[in-house]
Formats: C-alpha cells, sequence, structure tokens
C-alpha cells in the first residue's frame, strides 16, 4: 500500500472501531470505490495492536482500579464496585470467544463478509440502536449493573461477529434497552472491547507468524501510530460529547451508509 492508502484505512479502522457505525461497513467502500486490494493481514494486526493501545491508554487509570479490586477479591479482600466490574468484563467476553471459534470453524467468519450482508445488518442494526436511544429510560449509572446485565451485553456483543453488525453499537444498544445511561453504555462497550481486540489481534498474529508474506515494517508502523491516535482522539470526543448529542446522527449516518452499500449491490 502507499502511504495515502495506508493513512486512510488506518483512519478508518481507528474511528469505526469505537463509534456505533460498523468498521467492516467502511472499510469495505475504499475496495468498491477506489478499486483497492484487501490491505491484507499484517496490516489488520498492525491496526489492532493500534485501537488495542489506544482504549488502554485512554481506560488506564480505570483499568488499574480494576485489575487491582479484581485481584484484591482473589485472595479474599472483598467485592467491590471495581472487582465487580472486573469480573463482569471476563465472563461477557466468553458468548463471543465462544461463537468466533465456532463460526471460525465452520468456515461462516469470512463467508459473510459480503456488501449484502453488511448492508442489511447496517440498516437492521442501526434502527434497532435509534429505538434503544429513544425508548431507553437511560437513568442506571455502571456502578449498579448485575452479572445478568452484564452477560446480556456480552451475548448481545457476539452478535457483532456478523460483519456490519457494529460491536460498539450493539453493545450499547442492549445496554440502553436495559436502562443504562448514554454515558454508562458508552464506557462499558469500550472496556469491554479490551478483552475482545486482544484476543482478536493474537488470533492475527498467530496467523500472520504462519505466513511467509514479507512484512513492509514502515507501512505497519504507520498504520499502528494513525490507528491509535484517532482511535483515542474518537473515545474521547464521544464521551465527552454522547450525552448532548445522543445516538441519532449515528443511527441517520447508518441508514444512508446502508442504502449506499445497497446500491453497490444492485447497480
Amino acid at each position: 500500500m502507499d502511504t495515502l492508502q495506508t493513512v486512510i484505512l488506518a483512519l478508518i479502522q481507528g474511528i469505526t472501531e469505537f463509534l456505533p457505525i460498523s468498521s467492516s461497513g467502511h472499510l469495505i467502500l475504499p475496495a468498491q470505490l477506489l478499486g483497492w486490494t484487501d490491505q491484507g493481514l499484517a496490516f489488520d494486526v498492525a491496526v489492532h495492536i493500534g485501537t488495542l493501545a489506544a482504549v488502554i491508554a485512554y481506560f488506564w487509570k480505570d483499568l488499574f482500579a480494576i485489575a487491582r479490586d479484581w485481584l484484591g477479591s482473589l485472595v479474599g479482600k472483598g467485592a467491590t464496585v471495581n472487582s465487580r466490574l472486573g469480573w463482569y468484563l471476563i465472563f461477557a467476553t466468553l458468548p463471543a470467544v465462544v461463537f468466533g471459534l465456532a463460526l471460525k470453524k465452520m468456515g461462516l467468519d469470512e463467508a459473510m463478509r459480503t456488501v449484502a450482508v453488511i448492508a442489511g445488518t447496517t440498516l437492521i442494526f442501526g434502527a434497532l440502536l435509534g429505538w434503544a436511544d429513544l425508548q431507553g429510560k437511560r437513568i442506571q449509572p455502571l456502578e449498579r449493573m448485575s452479572f445478568r446485565q452484564a452477560m446480556l451485553i456480552g451475548f448481545a456483543q457476539a452478535l457483532a461477529l456478523i460483519p456490519g453488525t457494529s460491536r460498539s453499537g450493539i453493545t450499547m444498544t442492549a445496554a440502553l434497552m436495559m436502562g443504562f445511561t448514554r454515558d454508562a453504555a458508552a464506557r462499558f462497550s469500550f472496556l469491554l472491547s479490551i478483552p475482545v481486540i486482544l484476543g482478536a489481534g493474537s488470533l492475527l498474529m498467530l496467523d500472520l507468524a504462519e505466513s511467509t508474506v514479507p512484512v513492509d515494517w514502515p507501512t505497519l508502523s504507520l498504520g499502528t501510530l494513525v490507528s491509535a491516535v484517532s482511535a483515542w482522539l474518537c473515545v474521547h470526543f464521544f464521551l465527552a460529547f454522547i450525552n448532548r448529542i445522543g445516538l441519532m446522527p449515528f443511527v441517520i449516518y447508518r441508514m444512508v451508509l446502508g442504502v449506499v452499500l445497497l446500491g453497490f449491490v444492485f447497480f
């Protein structure tokens, strides 16, 4: 890839990974519009590392408190809000792991990566996000989350294995449906992304280790940097403005994107 292509794809990954608008729907557009070839496994690993570094850097204080109290709960120091949140993040990740491995074993993970599937899920789950944002009570803080609620969000996250669903979008949808505030829904979604991105990145690295394709380190370094910076800025501004702007702008955007993708399917 040339420098412009690297920067554009890394920006797309960094921004759309955490916004409820589907990263897969956006990554397919450059190929359709500009005729670009697939960016390759090594680049996927690079941008995953970048987005993972960004969310860890942004939430490092929260993660430190969660890890400290979670480790304390293992040695009998008692349960706290943070230790419970640590357990919730662990167990809520399991549905995506189980379903992800099952889809990979059956070969369905790549089979579903079609424009038609992405267009349909972008529209359907975009509409569902809009309904949840309008109908949700938005009164429950993250500190009052129950194990049942965390697991329901975890099962919702597993649906994001279907391309076009949007991992952040479906987890926020589930949280809003259960009455969480927008800020609580977004924060839990972002924290829940850490083990998922780590796991997906690790699998990609294993595949890369078995690959014989030469690695273009300057391109990968640029992709990692751009995706990290753009992802950090995305998380920062999204959390700063979500309570004021709501989620309807993203819903409208998803509707437009879905229609554009359908245009590629039929025309």
